[in-house]
């Protein structure tokens, strides 16, 4: 079965192929016989008739500096020219993003969406976790100062991140003494319109951020990633060090508690963060991670999701 897959991402030409788990879903989708169509968000369109993107097709090889050669752009109909998109650009989840996903929304199911549109619009990633608090630290989403005040004499030292953020990207730990942390909040104030997340700070990140990948609710594979010394975060794109890891029954745990309700919401191919036992993110944009667990000697990922993938658009036409 060869599937016409469009992927809506970044600008192709510009990602970093050697962390980047879009282009190694696209290696395996191309050797499986797929053929490839990508386009940026912005190039999409919805009319009375449909919804429609220009779109390049695209031939991918892992060779860092020469791993794309686009064909000639087009205008191509997503419900009725494609049979699979992947929405896989990176966030910031902001209008722009929300909009796409209506969008994309007028096309799914018959044009599978990975993940479901209307879901991913309804997980936000650092919102989405507080469905399951009892696999959390403490936790707190608001800009209201007294209530950061009050959560910060509670736990101590305590972590704070834009809640639309990605990437380890203004990520702050306040320690219980920091006086730093008025500047802090006022700088967030300012910056930020929505609300942040506040978590207590968990020493054991030191030891690893561990991100789990789960492809229709099922653990799929994990790396262990560690943070650069003098650094909170432990994302790649931040200089964390990728390790090889097993989970442990805690996190056997969480993937068994959450997996059902991410199939359930079509959201095929998710990353969690677990540090210390304890779920702080479910990521269901564009998770990283693929190609680290596959380098490491762990299971392809990439197989498993387009398997996955695979199956459905083969229950779909049956």
């Amino acid at each position: 079965m060869s599937l016409r897959v469009a992927v809506q991402m970044d600008p192709i030409e510009r990602i970093n192929i050697a962390g980047d788990s879009t282009f190694a879903l696209m290696l395996e989708a191309q050797a499986r016989g797929h053929s490839l169509l990508v386009y940026t968000p912005e190039r999409l369109t919805q009319t009375a008739e449909g919804v429609f993107a220009a779109m390049r097709p695209a031939e991918v090889r892992d060779v860092a500096g020469d791993h794309v050669t686009l064909g000639e752009e087009r205008r191509v109909s997503l419900g009725d020219e494609t049979d699979v998109v992947l929405l896989r650009q990176d966030p910031p989840f902001d209008m722009a993003y929300v909009t796409t996903t209506h969008m994309l929304e007028r096309v799914h199911p018959r044009t599978l969406v990975v993940n479901d549109p209307a879901e991913v619009r309804n997980a936000p990633e650092k919102i989405f976790v507080l469905d399951f608090p009892e696999l959390m630290p403490p936790t707190i989403v608001t800009r209201d100062k007294a209530e950061i005040a009050a959560f910060r004499a509670e736990h101590g030292d305590i972590v704070v991140k834009p809640l639309y953020g990605n990437g380890g990207a203004a990520v702050f730990r306040v320690t219980a003494d920091d006086l730093n942390y008025g500047s802090l909040i006022d700088l967030f104030s300012t910056t930020f319109r929505e609300p942040w997340m506040v978590q207590k700070f968990l020493p054991k990140v030191a030891a690893g951020d561990k991100r789990i990948l789960l492809v229709d609710g099922v653990f799929a594979g994990a790396v262990n990633r560690v943070p650069a010394v003098g650094d909170l975060r432990a994302n790649m794109v931040r200089g964390g060090a990728a390790q090889t890891t097993e989970i442990t029954p805690r996190e056997q745990e969480i993937c068994a508690r959450i997996g059902p309700e991410l199939s359930r919401r079509g959201l095929l191919f998710v990353g969690i963060d677990v540090i210390d036992g304890n779920l702080t993110e479910i990521n269901v944009t564009s998770p990283t991670g693929v190609r680290a667990i596959k380098r490491l000697g762990g299971p392809d990922v990439a197989a498993i999701t387009w398997d996955a993938i695979e199956g459905k658009r083969s229950r779909a036409a049956a």
